[in-house]
């Protein structure tokens, strides 16, 4: 049983900036399903992607592994041999956590779980590399240089698999999407004051992109394909083929 989100059910006099700390740890299944619309969906379709693109004696990178969702949904489906999936993340408490997750569950697929900074990962020899809603938290310079080094590290062929909320051009349709979203989570259990909160504190960690944005970076970086594959208001996924 997963422990119920309540960190900002209480007002808060200083909201310092979000972190993936042991609080948020604990809570994180719960926070996640109902803080993301389509989460489950985009979770299990990566392990579906992967079962696809997946190459023998390859490797697989999860970035920003966070308790290992997407890396355990990649496991279940790859039946490749010489495989091995290497997960990252930089929060102690989530590697922590993750690595339980993981060696709960018996599989020929060998999984990696790493302490470290995604940036500075080699990525070499991959078949499949996801960033599940990882690349907005890092500074917008850093997105660039890190989605280049994904690319020389694919295989031709390679799928990244990338999920992040998104911001919209348009002042109309970016306003809904955001009522929307903040719609879903009411009918989650969330208050006003979570919502408003949690907003106040994951507003200068989280700087999302535009869908244009990531296709633009794609396209420059020498991306052979990409296209959004699920939306759900503001929160969706794309993948971008090498």
């Amino acid at each position: 049983m997963t422990n119920k989100d309540t960190i900002f059910s209480a007002p808060i006099d200083k909201i310092g900036d979000f972190t993936f700390d042991e609080r948020v740890v604990e809570v994180f299944p719960d926070m996640i399903q109902r803080s993301v619309p389509g989460y489950s969906n985009i979770i299990s379709a990566i392990g579906m992607l992967a079962e696809r693109f997946v190459k023998p004696n390859s490797h697989v990178y999860d970035l920003g592994c966070s308790l290992g969702a997407a890396t355990l949904s990649m496991r279940r489906h790859i039946n490749q041999e010489g495989c091995k999936i290497i997960a990252v993340d930089n929060s102690p408490a989530m590697v922590e956590r993750c690595k339980l997750h993981i060696n709960s569950y018996r599989s020929d697929t060998p999984v990696e779980v790493v302490e470290a900074d995604i940036r500075e990962i080699n990525i070499e020899n991959a078949s499949v590399v996801v960033l599940n809603f990882t690349l907005q938290f890092l500074s917008p310079e850093d997105r660039f240089t890190l989605l280049k080094k994904i690319h020389a590290g694919l295989r031709p062929g390679g799928i990244l698999i990338l999920s992040e909320k998104f911001v919209f051009e348009d002042s109309t349709s970016h306003e809904l999407l955001i009522d929307l979203h903040h719609d879903f989570k009411r009918a989650n259990g969330y208050s006003e004051l979570e919502i408003s909160q949690k907003r106040s504190a994951i507003e200068n960690v989280m700087r999302p992109d535009s869908i244009a944005m990531h296709k633009e970076r794609f396209e420059q970086i020498g991306f052979s394909s990409f296209e959004v594959w699920f939306q759900c208001f503001n929160f969706g996924s794309m993948f971008a083929i090498k």
